[in-house]
């Protein structure tokens, strides 16, 4: 697995040996990143990479402009890789670590809310509404943020008036939905 583009374009990230991690493949990460890009929801972004994994989908957006990247995942071995793989770019100083279950948010966000978020829980949990509720109702998304949203393919999780669903496209056994948060929806719903 590669950073498809961008300053670390081509460089190599760790992977697991072990099938515990799923990570997005390049083919996909490539396409997700040209269609945020045509979005202008790169540069400069405040990007949140929860279930992080490898860390491939914060990296690659740290690479491709993004000035700040959040990984949280609850398995310290995943964070660790996650770690070890921003450190092998130098990226270590545009990052930070957190042990988090993104089910279990504990306090409201201080400081910079995200302007784009990655959620690839494992699947067949329905995570994906839970945790969006926890990042809405704890003040950590920035209105107008966008969340990529990848999940199975024939899952279509049912979002609150605070997340529109942009546009959806499928990539073999998974579907990557482009997802907007107002702050208001929620509210007039």
């Amino acid at each position: 697995m590669r950073i498809v583009a961008g300053q670390y374009g081509g460089r190599r990230l760790d992977v697991p040996k072990n099938r515990d991690i799923r990570p997005t493949s390049d083919k996909v990460r490539g396409a997700i990143f040209n269609a945020l890009e045509a979005r202008g929801a790169v540069d400069g972004a405040r990007v949140l990479d929860c279930f992080c994994g490898t860390g491939a989908l914060g990296l690659e957006a740290l690479s491709r402009g993004a000035d700040f990247c959040s990984f949280w995942d609850n398995d310290k071995t995943s964070l660790a890789l996650t770690r070890a793989n921003a450190d092998v770019l130098g990226a270590l100083g545009q990052c930070e670590f957190k042990l988090q279950d993104a089910n279990r948010i504990t306090k409201e966000r201080e400081g910079e809310l995200y302007t784009l978020v990655f959620l690839d829980p494992p699947y067949r949990n329905d995570l994906i509404v839970p945790v969006l509720k926890e990042l809405s109702e704890n003040n950590y998304l920035e209105d107008g943020a966008f969340c990529i949203l990848e999940i199975e393919k024939d899952h279509d999780p049912i979002l609150d008036g605070s997340f529109e669903v942009q546009s959806e496209k499928i990539y073999g056994d998974s579907k990557v939905l482009f997802v907007s948060y107002t702050n208001s929806g929620a509210k007039n719903s």
